[in-house]
């Protein structure tokens, strides 16, 4: 008997087991993760089709840029091509009308209809589930797509979150909307025990923050954080948009749910809007809690994901386009040299803002930051692209924008190219004083998203603008 009827053997028995009636998580995939669960002979690995390989025994673990480029991926099974291709279409047909129907039912696995899988999407998914360590992942139409995405799949009137009040302006705003819903959400200053503990009660479903904060830059202690929420029964849900897994997997330090804007970091090229929400499996679900969840008992691990599958993600419409997810496949590979090139040129321009009599930089890897020990434990010492830094006055800031010859003035982060903005007058236009001041935005705040260019470069561009001021 070979090894691949082997392994389904076991995977009848278990669903005998432990499901009554057969539900497939509706993508090739999940499939696959559950595989992995009954036997260890094969990894939870699809390119496109299905396709998937056998561990070889004793093969060895890979590396970050190796990983992005071998890791829950390999050539297309049918064709051989080394990405999965665009599959730029709305349906598939099934050989049979009893196929279809097994596929809609979820009694099979399958592609139906492009809002509710898709190979290329399919893929991309898969990709950054193996970067994160996760047990499934959802891709989304955009970064606040999956945010929204991964709180509604938990969440009722009546729930409660709790979150730090310098969140990224998109964010801030979407839980003011929550409120429509009867979702209250409590914020503290700073996503830390201290200040959460005394807020957090029975009616908390989840704590959410962003691993590094945008634009304030506070690194969350993610670990302390998670055994509080842990305690109280609550998820704890990390934007990890500006760290990426080049930096950090937040799973090893306790985090339950990550998601990313993969339009920033991850696609690289500033060509995609895109997110995506990755489940680690580790949270231990209170069904009697989380009401919702609970026909999805039977899924175990996968309860998360399943019902993020087949409710209010596939409901909402809120899927990723095949070429968006296909531009960030391979924007994917150049992760880890594009990661290690920002950071080290995001250091190299804090250092000589420092030396610039006038100007006040704020950097989580300069050891004159609050968070520089975090940093060292958490990110490895690097400190992400991202910094921002203070002219003195608006007037001030405007003009050493204006002046940068190389620094384009746009706003997004995570391109290959150098980008500036000023917040107070873009982003958080429309956000309370409050919230600027909470955010780490004040009128003469500059933020600038660090690209790949040479550091030399860019240090003589914001030297010849700052002389001139």
């Amino acid at each position: 008997m070979s090894k691949l009827s082997r392994v389904f053997i076991k995977i009848r028995a278990y669903f005998k087991r432990n499901v009554k009636s057969i539900v497939i998580l509706l993508t090739l995939y999940d499939l696959c993760c559950i595989i992995s669960i009954v036997t260890k002979n094969i990894a939870p690995r699809q390119a496109c089709g299905g396709s998937y390989i056998i561990r070889k025994q004793g093969a060895f673990p890979l590396k970050f840029n190796t990983k992005l480029l071998h890791g829950g991926f390999g050539p297309e099974k049918t064709t051989g091509s080394t990405l999965t291709p665009i599959y730029q279409v709305s349906a598939f047909a099934q050989e049979s009308a009893e196929q279809l129907e097994k596929v809609f039912n979820n009694k099979a696995p399958g592609y139906a209809y492009t809002r509710i899988s898709n190979p290329t999407v399919a893929a991309f998914e898969n990709r950054m589930n193996t970067l994160e360590k996760g047990v499934g992942a959802v891709a989304c139409s955009s970064g606040m797509a999956a945010v929204t995405m991964s709180l509604l799949n938990i969440l009722e009137a009546g729930d409660e979150i709790i979150c730090g009040a310098g969140l990224f302006g998109g964010t801030i705003d979407l839980f003011g909307d929550l409120a429509a819903f009867g979702i209250k959400t409590k914020f503290v200053k700073h996503v830390t025990k201290e200040e959460i503990a005394p807020i957090i009660n029975s009616k908390t479903k989840a704590v959410f923050a962003e691993l590094i904060g945008n634009p304030n830059l506070e690194i969350v202690d993610i670990k302390s954080v998670a055994d509080l929420a842990h305690e109280n029964g609550a998820v704890f849900i990390l934007d990890s948009t500006t760290a990426t897994p080049y930096l950090i997997n937040p799973f090893d330090y306790g985090a339950d749910i990550v998601v990313h804007s993969t339009s920033k970091y991850i696609n690289g090229g500033g060509n995609s809007i895109s997110g995506v929400i990755i489940d680690s499996g580790n949270f231990k679900w209170d069904y009697d809690k989380f009401k919702g969840l609970a026909e999805y008992k039977k899924f175990g691990k996968f309860a998360y994901i399943a019902k993020l599958r087949n409710g209010i993600w596939r409901n909402v419409g809120g899927c990723l386009a095949p070429m968006n997810a296909f531009m960030n496949s391979v924007g994917l590979e150049t992760l880890g040299l594009r990661m290690e090139r920002c950071c080290h040129n995001a250091l190299k321009l804090a250092e000589f803002f420092e030396s610039c009599e006038g100007i006040e930089v704020n950097y989580p890897a300069l050891k004159a930051s609050p968070f520089y020990d975090l940093c060292q434990e958490e990110l490895g010492g690097k400190g992400g692209a991202i910094l921002t830094i203070r002219a003195g006055s608006k007037e001030r800031a405007f003009k050493l924008i204006n002046g940068l010859k190389l620094a384009t003035n746009a706003t997004n982060i995570g391109d290959t190219r150098t980008l500036v903005i000023h917040p107070a007058s873009t982003i958080y236009a429309h956000g309370s004083e409050e919230q600027k001041i909470n955010a780490g935005v004040f009128g003469d705040t500059i933020r600038i998203s660090v690209g790949i260019e040479d550091a030399s470069d860019l240090i003589e561009d914001f030297k010849q603008s700052i002389e001139k001021l």
